[in-house]
């Protein structure tokens, strides 16, 4: 991993959704030294890092995952931090295993994380393969460019989260069991029961 980023996405305490503003203080990005001769040249050639120079102005790994485990620590409070990312086991895998190597533990525990697909699939009631960002109503999808830069990635990431959350949470119309039970899926006719309210408000159906 030569580099990551965090960034605060939203809060949210089981009643009340809070969306964060993207500024200084909710943004995490370090650079890192190389800490192998290994890496995968198609990787590089689309992240754009240069491995020579960060071997010479890298952070070092220790001193960032430590400085990232106190910054997730500090935005946290007493809440639980969970990291959210598309797709989860990606990023996770890595981020979990940088953090326990080098700042002995992970600020997200073993298992708090959520991914963004998933969520959009379980919601949509739709197949995985029909699940990616290309498959999600335009007005879901996040306005930033994919830019594979960590920072940037993030932002984009986070955002995507957060409209898709703010429309799960827009359809508690009535309880699960009751949707459950009322829904007769059939193919592509979740679209319009389940974005109804999105439909109305955004001009899709």
């Amino acid at each position: 991993m030569l580099s990551f980023a965090l960034t605060v996405a939203s809060t949210f305490d089981g009643e009340r959704f809070v969306p964060i503003e993207a500024g200084p203080e909710s943004k995490f990005y370090a650079e890192l030294k190389p800490i192998s001769d290994r890496f995968d040249p198609e990787a590089l050639a689309v992240n754009g890092l240069d491995r020579e120079r960060l071997t010479l102005e890298g952070q070092d790994p220790a001193a960032a995952m430590r400085a990232a485990e106190q910054w997730v620590r500090e935005r946290a409070g007493d809440a639980r931090p969970v990291l959210v990312a598309y797709p989860v086991a990606f990023d996770w895998s890595f981020l979990y295993w940088y953090f326990v190597r080098y700042a002995a533990s992970s600020p997200f525990g073993f298992s708090s994380c959520l991914d963004i697909r998933t969520l959009y699939q379980a919601r949509a009631l739709t197949t995985f393969d029909a699940s990616g960002r290309d498959s999600m109503p335009p007005v879901l999808r996040p306005g930033r460019h994919h830019t594979h830069h960590a920072l940037d990635d993030a932002l984009e990431q986070g955002e995507l989260f957060n409209n898709l959350f703010a429309w799960a949470l827009s359809q508690q119309r009535s309880s699960f069991t009751q949707r459950h039970l009322e829904y007769d899926y059939s193919g592509p006719s979740w679209l319009k029961p389940l974005l109804d309210p999105l439909s109305t408000s955004h001009g899709f159906d």
